[in-house]
């Protein structure tokens, strides 16, 4: 367990180290008057306590994506260490903190505002479109999830639209009360419950001592069916939300609009991150002691969400085991409704229409949750296809992410000068090579990669080249 606790340590180092440094690279002004205090509504701008905003943050953030993302990265082997802890430091904390702070300076803006001041009103049209559509995804999946295994742990028989109407209910009522009615009290709650999860884990670690891989093993990759799952870009497009992740980026808007002070947006923005990264290191290590072959239970071809059963029932007691379960579930619902608040956020952005009054709300939350029941519908009706939307959930997640490392990057080269941008330019050239590359090298079900991978290397290498090149040339463009 050496390899675990040098990349936990490595984990806080990040936080104390390189988010200071780029806390200190943005200029958080603790004098500055933030939208909180200027635009307050009593709705969407309600300024809230510091350590409320991390937990609500931390709970909106990780969703199923620390556990389930990292136990099936946990696959791959070792490399899935190394990717959380570099990926959390480098890419996700910066990635947050940033288009966190951004929106912070720009009165709470929704990221495909962002988008279009740094990339153009091309960008934010096609982000628009895209983002909300993102987050309908995130909706659905976070809606069949937890109704899923609801249905499987604890209600047997019943019919799983009853879990999914309960669950799209509840969504309804969160995404229109004001941000401190709901979620502003039952988040932080959720949030320490999460928290808790890990903890119990790493004291089975303690207990248990089981044998995690070590990184002087070798970084092969270990996934059981690794010739149609290349580590590169397979793992970096499995575990997301432990290392970095568009959604992120949609939900720093609503905390930047119940922050007080900018002082706040490094615990809040790099710190959650850097918890989450520390709880999916966690998942994956008890994972990867699972998948290896001291493993005392079969896990091979389980679900994550079965694995996490698996875990749960190996080292806990069952009423801490079915709190486990709970808390898994609890993740799921409270990144569903706050993805669909972000949605309703970024089409009243759109519209300009004023969300004070309840029945502006209503004409935006509607015609939206219509469309996430019918795709919960035909996912029901066709739960092979659910398999598709998820990894097609998780690719666009990933491009959201990219778009927005290209427009922070591009921020930072307008506001920050000389070469401070390159921190930024490194991790969102390097996601523009996963995303583009998955695309063209990921299988498809049942008919394999639709060119030979060499190809399909080449075709994201080309793309990341051409987008490269387009900064260049803004680069050029701007200095003249």
């Amino acid at each position: 367990m050496i390899t675990f606790f040098i990349a936990l340590a490595v984990l806080v180092l990040g936080y104390v180290v390189y988010g200071k440094f780029v806390e200190k690279l943005f200029g958080a002004d603790p004098q500055r008057v933030t939208p909180a205090t200027t635009m307050a509504d009593g709705v969407d701008y309600v300024p809230m306590k510091p350590w409320r905003i991390f937990l609500i943050q931390f709970l909106n953030i990780a969703g199923v994506g620390p556990i389930i993302g990292a136990i099936m990265g946990a696959q791959f082997g070792t490399a899935s260490f190394l990717w959380i802890v570099l990926g959390s430091i480098f890419a996700g904390a910066v990635h947050d903190y940033l288009a966190g702070m951004i929106s912070l300076r720009d009165k709470g803006a929704s990221l495909p505002e962002i988008h279009g001041t740094y990339l153009g009103k091309g960008a934010k049209q096609f982000m628009r479109g895209f983002t909300v559509l993102l987050m309908v995804l995130v909706g659905v999946v976070f809606v069949n999830t937890p109704a899923t295994l609801l249905n499987a742990n604890f209600t047997q028989g019943w019919n799983p639209y009853i879990w999914i109407g309960i669950i799209l209910a509840y969504y309804l009522i969160a995404t229109l009360l004001p941000i401190d009615k709901v979620i502003g009290k039952i988040y932080p709650i959720f949030g320490i419950l999460l928290l808790g999860m890990a903890v119990a884990i790493f004291i089975a670690f303690l207990i248990y001592k089981p044998e995690i891989p070590e990184l002087w093993s070798g970084l092969q990759n270990r996934h059981p069916a690794a010739a149609h799952n290349p580590i590169f870009p397979m793992m970096f497009i499995s575990i997301a939300c432990g290392a970095i992740s568009g959604f992120h980026a949609t939900q720093s808007p609503l905390m930047a609009r119940c922050m007080i002070n900018e002082k706040q947006g490094r615990p809040i923005f790099y710190g959650a991150m850097i918890t989450e990264g520390i709880v999916a290191l966690i998942w994956a290590a008890a994972a990867a002691y699972f998948f290896g072959p001291d493993s005392v239970v079969d896990v091979t071809g389980k679900s994550g969400a079965a694995i996490v059963g698996v875990i749960a029932n190996t080292w806990f007691t069952p009423i801490i085991a079915t709190i486990t379960i709970l808390g898994v579930i609890s993740a799921a619902i409270t990144s569903g409704d706050t993805a669909l608040r972000s949605a309703r956020l970024i089409i009243a952005d759109f519209l300009h229409f004023d969300q004070k009054p309840i029945k502006n709300r209503l004409l935006i939350a509607i015609p939206m949750f219509a469309v996430t029941a019918l795709i919960l519908v035909y996912s029901l009706a066709k739960p092979e296809d659910f398999h598709m939307i998820w990894r097609y959930f998780a690719w666009g997640n990933q491009v959201l992410a990219t778009v927005t490392l290209w427009a922070i990057t591009v921020y930072l080269a307008k506001n920050k000068g000389k070469l401070w941008y390159l921190i930024t330019l490194v991790p969102t050239l390097f996601m523009t090579m996963v995303t583009g590359c998955f695309l063209f090298v990921a299988e498809k079900e049942g008919l394999g990669t639709v060119l030979p991978k060499p190809v399909g290397y080449g075709i994201g290498a080309a793309i990341t080249v051409l987008c490269l090149a387009a900064f260049a040339q803004y680069r050029k463009k701007s200095r003249s």
